[in-house]
């Protein structure tokens, strides 16, 4: 079996139709979070891992300039027919996300996460963490929907809500985290949506 570290192993994934984290429409928290009057105001959004990019559409539909980022050249291709369907002015580009910041150093107000931490291997979080804040601007934030389950082997891996705040807080402020209640049922009581603000 290809590695998780091999585009490839996502390609095949679309190529075959089973990109199982793909839920076929914007994470509900995010809709919710967009709608409200915490929204956060229009930016500069990179959506990493954004597969067929119904989360970056959504973003778009809000006024964002957004970048949706994935490793299958598939998941890009489908981003970009979807967006275009809806008349949505967006960009979709086929990237490994850990050479993003030779690319776009400092570029971007918020980097949007939702399945992309989980599916990368453990061993790679730290690196993970280093790319998010070297994209961001210097007053940049982390929105993201981190799915913590407790399930052994993976993709998806599993992580702790302590794991998380851990592994960012050297570089942001971790306080705002909590558990949402409008998962799509699978995802029930596992997920967080997190704000991480870049430290000063």
């Amino acid at each position: 079996m290809l590695p998780t570290t091999d585009p490839q192993y996502w390609e095949q994934r679309y190529q075959e139709n089973i990109a199982k984290w793909d839920i076929g429409m914007a994470a509900p928290p995010f809709k919710s979070l967009l709608a409200s009057s915490e929204a956060p105001i229009t930016g500069k959004p990179a959506v990493i891992g954004c597969g067929q990019g119904h989360d970056a559409i959504l973003f778009a539909k809000h006024g964002f300039n957004t970048i949706g980022f994935d490793f299958a050249p598939s998941a890009i291709a489908l981003g970009q027919k979807l967006s275009q369907t809806m008349e949505i002015s967006m960009q979709f580009l086929q990237r490994d996300i850990f050479e993003l910041p030779q690319e776009f150093p400092n570029s971007f107000d918020y980097v949007i996460e939702h399945t992309c931490f989980c599916a990368i291997r453990p061993e790679q979080r730290p690196d993970y963490v280093n790319m998010v804040r070297s994209i961001l601007k210097p007053d940049g934030e982390l929105i993201a929907l981190f799915w913590a389950h407790n399930r052994p082997d993976g993709p998806p891996f599993g992580s702790t809500l302590e794991e998380i705040q851990d592994l960012f807080s050297a570089s942001f402020d971790t306080s705002n985290i909590s558990l949402v209640s409008n998962s799509i049922s699978s995802r029930s009581g596992e997920e967080y949506l997190a704000r991480f603000r870049v430290l000063r």
